[in-house]
């Protein structure tokens, strides 16, 4: 299975706000609304890097993508072990786990940004989503 590279998100703008973003894409100030937001978002989390980073930190998130197949987890249900994942970024539980073997092996599952799983460990994990 491909990881995507991004998420698709929905915005609700007034329509003011709305006709301003697309007098700037026509200006060619932008290519088109997509453009404007991304870019807007980007100018946003620089401006706020280092609370960003701080938090990270303190929060002791991993950063980027993780990945958990089904033998990950049977690796830590073999050892005795229950993960407590914490992810900034995009979190895959790999279609090959068990909606057991995740609630057997997750204590807890923190993830600031995209979880990819399916509807069934979702459901499974749903009282240890942070």
């Amino acid at each position: 299975m491909k990881t995507p590279d991004s998420e698709k998100l929905t915005v609700n703008l007034g329509f003011v706000d709305l006709g301003r973003v697309d007098l700037l894409v026509r200006d060619g100030f932008y290519s088109n609304r997509s453009d404007f937001i991304r870019t807007a978002i980007r100018n946003q989390l620089a401006t706020h890097a280092d609370v960003a980073a701080q938090a990270t930190t303190r929060l002791a998130l991993e950063l980027g993508l993780r990945t958990f197949t089904r033998r990950d987890l049977e690796a830590v249900k073999a050892a005795g072990e229950r993960l407590e994942i914490r992810v900034l970024g995009l979190a895959v539980i790999e279609q090959d786990v068990s909606p057991e073997l995740a609630r057997d092996t997750i204590a807890s599952l923190t993830v600031l940004g995209a979880l990819h799983a399916a509807p069934e460990i979702k459901a499974a994990l749903a009282d240890r989503l942070a």
